[in-house]
């Protein structure tokens, strides 16, 4: 994503990553709900194409924030998981749900 900002400082790196609308609420999802499927983002997350959605898993996958687990089915089938490295993430987000129930209106 290589972003106009010094990425010596650890902000701008973990924005570079986490920083855009749609993975943060792919992020909320998997903490809210588990392990989902691409066909499970899709309807929670309204309004995000395909192309984009794929694209935020993708990196998110690419920094070891979630993983792809494949089950033995045919067709085959993969749900998204959050790796302990993306368990992590979980204070920022709990951070982000307590400052939005304070600060905005629902």
């Amino acid at each position: 994503m290589a972003s106009g900002y010094d990425m010596r400082c650890p902000v701008a790196r973990t924005l570079d990553i986490i920083g855009e609308r749609w993975t943060v609420l792919v992020l909320r999802d998997l903490f809210q709900q588990g392990p989902r499927r691409f066909q499970d983002f899709q309807e929670s997350l309204k309004g995000v194409s395909p192309n984009t959605l794929s694209a935020r898993l993708k990196t998110l996958e690419e920094h070891g924030i979630v993983e792809r687990r494949f089950h033995a089915e045919h067709p085959p089938r993969a749900d998204y998981v959050l790796t302990d490295k993306g368990r992590t993430l979980g204070p920022i987000l709990k951070a982000l749900l307590d400052w939005g129930q304070k600060h905005t209106r629902g």
